[in-house]
């Protein structure tokens, strides 16, 4: 393990991975050294419909009591993402809702899944992820905030090229290594190289392609795939086939080099724990901020 690095960004961890109620998970992630948690805000008692303003005022200043951090919200909400154009309007008005709630919690992030960016820059699905983005972008920059797209279904070129075609950085990337390695077969120190200007979250995860997959197999894309059988690909997703998650250090990610990319960049923001295992989530987490701690 390398010690020189001397990272000095702040340890996140996905507090809906731990897999208890909120508070406990809030509490379980101060316990196990992480100084920031990303918080699910799409759906149940952290959707922003069902977040009062009471209870808004009390999750944050029960985070002040504790002193701990939100990274950033996840404002997934699924589906084919921002690809259909005829549910975008009702999608950005949620995801304005979830940034202004980011706001008010006290962080400027928050994290989503958009849909694959078809390289056909002239297609129709993406003028309407072009479209949502723009509108979301601005918002999100009228708030000094970011809605940052998860790196993974599509190349980091391809990702760099449509940020690009945006008039502000409101639109920005959390920058996921996992994803990168275990379906598009990116490398994340190149892919970190591509899109430096626009990363303002990462996770840490590891993995490993155990299948070459068209990433429309694991996304989803709006009119792909006439004659598959998607459920069968869908199975064989879910069955690890293709791709596995694993323990931090023991998939493809190699994470001297990841760190360093990210310190050469100067990102100073969080390294966001994602795991996403449903036996002893707490042990496997605490190992992971302890395998982070090795660099800092």
């Amino acid at each position: 393990m390398t010690s020189t690095l001397q990272l000095s960004n702040k340890i996140g961890v996905i507090v809906d991975s731990l897999g208890l109620p909120l508070y406990e998970g809030l509490k379980k992630a101060k316990d196990i050294g992480a100084d920031g948690v990303q918080i699910y805000a799409v759906s149940g008692e952290m959707a922003p419909e069902n977040m009062s303003t009471s209870a808004r005022k009390e999750l944050r200043d029960y985070l002040t009591s504790i002193d701990l951090d939100i990274s950033a919200l996840c404002g997934d909400l699924g589906g084919h993402g921002f690809q259909n154009k005829h549910d975008n309007a009702l999608k950005v008005e949620k995801s304005k809702r979830i940034l202004d709630m980011a706001v008010e919690l006290g962080t400027n992030i928050v994290t989503t899944h958009i849909g694959i960016i078809p390289e056909d820059q002239n297609s129709e699905i993406y003028y309407a992820l072009q479209q949502a983005c723009e509108e979301l972008g601005q918002y999100a920059k009228g708030l000094d905030a970011y809605f940052a797209i998860e790196t993974g279904p599509e190349k980091a070129e391809t990702l760099k090229q449509f940020l690009d075609s945006l008039s502000t950085n409101g639109v920005s990337v959390n920058f996921d290594p996992a994803n990168m390695v275990m379906v598009t077969g990116d490398d994340p120190v190149t892919g970190v190289e591509i899109l430096q200007d626009y990363i303002v979250h990462t996770h840490v995860k590891d993995g490993v392609q155990l299948k070459k997959t068209d990433p429309r197999d694991v996304y989803g894309f709006i009119g792909y795939g006439e004659g598959v059988d998607h459920r069968k690909i869908a199975e064989m997703v879910a069955a690890g086939e293709y791709f596995r998650e694993l323990p931090l250090g023991q998939g493809d990610v190699n994470f001297d080099r990841y760190f360093k990319a990210l310190q050469s960049i100067n990102y100073t923001g969080y390294l966001t724990i994602e795991r996403e295992v449903k036996d002893a989530p707490e042990a496997d987490i605490s190992q992971a901020v302890e395998f982070i701690r090795k660099y800092k």
